[in-house]
């Protein structure tokens, strides 16, 4: 039972960061990631301020054998750069580019009444099914 209460709550902390930050605002992440024309740099702090909690962190997280909710830590176990996971990562900042949105902040702006999340947040979520099917399909 203290699982998904405590998902939900990291859920709406998250979520509430991202607004703070206006990351849930295309226009801003789109000016960040305008380098060549009116770029804003706010951005580059708030990222920067998530890796560095994220170096402390987990530090002391992973010292634990288990999460304090949850059976087992949810790690990477691939440590090569491939085909996929560039293509992916490509694939993933044309999106970003282009929208201005990335998954969390999509998910934080659906219910703001933006017309653009309820288009981007289907197309992501069969952009996920497709990937899912593909990973199915072929095998490594």
């Amino acid at each position: 039972m203290m699982q998904p209460l405590v998902s939900l709550v990291a859920g709406v902390v998250f979520g509430l960061g991202l607004a703070v930050a206006e990351m849930t605002n295309p226009l801003k992440v789109l000016d960040f990631l305008d380098l060549a024309g009116n770029w804003d740099p706010s951005l580059a702090f708030v990222m920067g301020g998530a890796v560095l909690v994220t170096l402390v962190a987990f530090r002391f997280v992973l010292r634990r054998p288990v999460p304090l909710y949850g059976d087992r830590f949810h790690l990477p176990t691939l440590t090569q750069l491939d085909r996929k996971l560039l293509g992916g990562a490509a694939l993933f900042g044309i999106g970003w580019g282009l929208a201005g949105y990335c998954p969390g902040p999509a998910l934080a702006t659906i219910l703001s009444g933006n017309s653009e999340t309820w288009l981007f947040v289907p197309a992501m979520l069969v952009g996920g099914a497709l990937q899912r099917w593909q990973n199915r399909r072929t095998p490594g």
